[in-house]
């Protein structure tokens, strides 16, 4: 049995990222519940553990703890963010709640201790850039720990406990904005914890076609499709798995940008040499979301209709499974597994509870940059590859409040100037994902006239590379002012354009 490290679970919306980068290192990561006990782990094959952030605060009611006797499990023990704090309070320090400053939330500066010694960092630590996402503060670390870095606030960042090889980070060493985060994560596991890189465990192509293949077995499957990797990846790997019993399908649901379905149908058809039936259900989903302004019910009703539109395909088909592209980010933020709900996923949460269909989701553990590497191993178009992301209920969760034909109108026209505007500068494809958001606001025109119709533009635009965390796109002011000019003048019913400059976490990329 190899070597591996355990990841206990509190819930982080960055646990299976935590797993994800020791999996990078050619090393096997296994899942715990906070309820595992030294009892129900073979200790001779885990060794070390990392504890994962959460959404709870230490001192809530029910808060999960770990089982203390794990910190005398023998083996070394990383707590990152929550995690910090479970170990820091369990074993004799203090955690305060940072009422008066809201926590540490983005990007802030490592700064080092010049008397500490570090097993982390033995080399030092260096003046450098990481991500923080917490309310609560270590104020004062157990007895046996010193405090080897803290924030530019000031605060605890990096505190050790040499002796007995634990370890406490209150940043996010996983995600990509923590500049040498992955360097740590790697000290950690491969240096403190002594284990050996195997590529054994890393997943392969044929593995995920032999599993499509096991659970298709010799039924026919409906693959949904939207022009985007994802479902571009799931597309190929059931190409391979079951060549001669799938339906792809792509329903129009009124909400699509403009062209959108005629240009995906036309990518299937020269790629895969396969046609694509387009459902035109742009009426049904309208009268879904008549009168719907809470964005949770807006989604769970597209949902729910996609649903719908795929059952009565299948009864034509005679389909018994639903194939399609969730990937992990998906089920984190629709509050899979523990995690706190951000927003539910027409693909995940949203999904009726009496579905009749199968579901087949391969990419269900990946994250989309390796969807994207996937993608070109299977030789996926570049098209399709370096396609934006784009929610399945399309531009109906960029609206805020209700869902109307007018409005998709005018936020379809806004959105085609701003993305053709990102092509024509060259910036596109160095931009994660971008489109506009429709806020009906009255706004008063420069002739002193007001008209309720008008409505406010904000433009989104971000950089990141899984859909975890992201930070908000430095467009050019010269680019910036095209767009605005171009939509204030060009797209009837919008009068005022603005950006968002929010990195996630705190916000989500979306709106809605």
């Amino acid at each position: 049995m190899k070597k591996r490290i355990a990841v206990v679970d509190f819930g982080s919306q960055y646990g299976h990222l935590i797993a994800r980068r020791v999996r990078e290192l050619g090393v096997v990561a296994e899942f715990l519940p906070p309820t595992a006990s030294l009892a129900e782990i073979d200790v001779r094959e885990i060794r070390g553990i990392i504890l994962s952030g959460g959404p709870d605060s230490v001192y809530e009611p029910g808060a999960p703890v770990l089982s203390e006797e794990l910190y005398r499990a023998g083996v070394p023990v990383l707590g990152i963010c929550y995690g910090a704090q479970v170990m820091t309070r369990q074993l004799g320090g203090e955690v305060v709640a940072d009422s008066g400053r809201g926590g540490e939330y983005g990007r802030t500066r490592l700064q080092g201790r010049d008397d500490a010694q570090s097993g982390l960092y033995p080399d030092g630590v260096a003046d450098e850039e990481v991500w923080m996402s917490h309310g609560d503060l270590i104020t004062a670390v157990p007895p046996g720990f010193r405090v080897t870095a803290v924030s530019s606030g000031n605060h605890v960042a990096v505190a050790e406990d040499g002796a007995r090889r634990l370890y406490a980070v209150q940043f996010h060493p996983e995600v990509v904005h923590s500049a040498h985060g992955r360097r740590l994560i790697a000290r950690f596991v491969l240096g403190l914890c002594g284990c050996d890189p195997s590529p054994d465990a890393l997943p392969y192509v044929d593995d995920m076609v032999n599993a499509v293949r096991s659970v298709v077995g010799g039924e026919k499957v409906i693959c949904a499709l939207s022009g985007g990797v994802d479902s571009a990846v799931t597309a190929a790997l059931l190409q391979r798995a079951v060549p001669g019993q799938i339906t792809y399908a792509l329903v129009d649901n009124g909400f699509l940008r403009e062209g959108e379905a005629e240009e995906v149908a036309a990518h299937f058809r020269d790629w895969l040499g396969r046609e694509v039936t387009v459902v035109d259900a742009g009426d049904r989903f309208f009268a879904r979301v008549r009168g719907i302004t809470d964005p949770e019910r807006k989604r769970k009703r597209i949902g729910a209709g996609f649903v719908r539109e795929f059952e009565e395909l299948a009864e034509s088909t005679g389909a018994a499974f639903l194939a399609q592209g969730t990937i992990f980010p998906d089920r984190v933020e629709s509050g899979i597994g523990g995690s706190a709900v951000i927003k539910t996923h027409h693909n995940v949460g949203g999904l009726p509870a009496d579905l009749r269909l199968r579901l087949v989701e391969p990419l269900r553990d990946l994250y989309k940059d390796e969807v994207r590497s996937l993608a070109a191993v299977l030789g996926v178009p570049w098209p399709m590859i370096g396609r934006h992301p784009f929610p399945g209920p399309g531009l109906a969760v960029h609206i805020i409040g209700e869902v109307t034909r007018a409005k998709v109108g005018v936020l379809r026209a806004a959105d085609a100037v701003f993305l053709g505007e990102l092509r024509r500068a060259g910036v596109y494809d160095d931009v994660w994902q971008a489109f506009g958001v429709l806020v009906p606001l009255p706004d008063a025109s420069a002739n002193g006239s007001r008209d309720p119709r008008r409505h406010c533009l904000v433009l989104r635009a971000v950089t990141g590379s899984d859909a975890m965390t992201a930070d908000w796109a430095r467009l050019p002011y010269a680019l910036l002012d095209v767009i605005a000019r171009r939509i204030t003048t060009e797209v009837p019913g919008i009068g005022r354009v603005v950006l968002d400059v929010t990195q996630k976490p705190p916000g989500t990329i979306g709106w809605e």
